[in-house]
C-alpha cells in the first residue's frame, strides 16, 4: 500500500513536471506535433510508393497474361484450322490455365487499383490539413510574438507613467524638490544682497556732503569768494530747483 502511493505521488509529480513543459512554450509543443505528423506523413508516402510498385507488378502481371492468353488463343486456331486437334488440345488447356490467371490478376488489380487510390485520397487530404495546421502554427506564432509585445509596451507605458506612487515619478519630484532648493538658495541671495544698500547710500551722502563743505571752505580761504556768497550758493544747493522755482514765482 506504501509503495502504491509512492507511485502515485510520483506520477503526480512527473505529470505537474510535463504540464509545466507542456504549457511553457505551446507554439513548439504544437511544431512538435507538426514534425510528428510529418514524419509519419513521410512514412505514409513512403509505404503508398511501395504499395504502387506492387500495383505496377500486378498490371504487369495482367498485361502479360493478356498476351499470352491472345497467342495461346492464336496457336489454338491455328492448330484447328491445320487438323492437328491433339495439339490444339493441349494448348487449349494451357489456354484455359491463363485465362484464369489473369482473372485472378485483373481481379486483384482491380482491387489494388481501388486501395491505392482510397490511400492517395487520404495522403492527399492528410498533406493538406498539414498544410493548414502548418499556417496555423505560423499564425498563433505571429499572434503570440505579438500579443508580447503589446503587453511589453504596456508595461513601458506604466513605468513612464508620471504618477508619484511610481518609481519614475518618485525621482521626478526629488529632482523637482532639488530645483526648487536651488530656486530658493538663489532668491536667498538676491535678497540678502540688498542688506545695508541704505545705510551704504546714507554714508555716501554724507561723504558728497562733507566734501563740498570742505570745497567752499577751500574757496574761502583761497579768496574765490566771499564767505556770504558762499552760504548763498550753500544754500541754494540745500532748496534745490524746485526750492527756487517756487520763490521766484512768489
Amino acid at each position: 500500500m506504501i509503495f502504491g502511493k509512492l507511485w502515485h505521488t510520483f506520477k503526480a509529480q512527473l505529470n505537474k513536471v510535463a504540464n509545466y513543459f507542456w504549457t511553457a512554450d505551446p507554439i513548439a509543443q504544437m511544431q512538435y506535433e507538426y514534425d510528428l505528423n510529418v514524419e509519419q506523413m513521410k512514412q505514409g508516402r513512403e509505404g503508398l510508393e511501395q504499395y504502387r510498385a506492387l500495383v505496377e507488378r500486378v498490371s504487369r502481371q495482367v498485361a502479360n497474361g493478356k498476351t499470352q492468353v491472345a497467342g495461346l488463343e492464336a496457336r489454338v486456331k491455328a492448330y484447328l484450322q491445320n487438323g492437328d486437334r491433339d495439339t490444339a488440345g493441349k494448348f487449349v488447356l494451357e489456354l484455359q490455365k491463363s485465362k484464369k490467371d489473369l482473372e485472378e490478376n485483373a481481379a486483384q488489380l482491380k482491387m489494388h487499383e481501388t486501395a491505392y487510390n482510397n490511400n492517395l485520397l487520404k495522403v492527399k487530404n492528410a498533406s493538406g490539413k498539414l498544410a493548414q495546421l502548418r499556417e496555423k502554427i505560423q499564425k498563433y506564432d505571429a499572434d503570440l510574438k505579438m500579443s508580447k509585445a503589446e503587453a511589453e509596451v504596456a508595461k513601458v507605458a506604466q513605468a513612464f507613467n508620471m504618477d508619484i506612487t511610481t518609481d519614475f515619478g518618485q525621482i521626478e519630484q526629488m529632482v523637482q524638490d532639488k530645483i526648487n532648493l536651488n530656486r530658493a538658495k538663489a532668491r536667498v541671495t538676491a535678497d540678502l544682497s540688498t542688506e545695508g544698500l541704505a545705510d551704504i547710500e546714507k554714508e555716501q551722502a554724507m561723504e558728497k556732503q562733507l566734501a563740498d563743505q570742505a570745497l567752499r571752505d577751500f574757496e574761502v580761504q583761497m579768496g574765490m569768494v566771499t564767505p556770504e556768497t558762499a552760504k548763498v550758493e550753500a544754500a541754494s544747493k540745500e532748496l534745490g530747483p524746485a526750492t527756487k522755482q517756487t520763490v521766484k514765482q512768489s
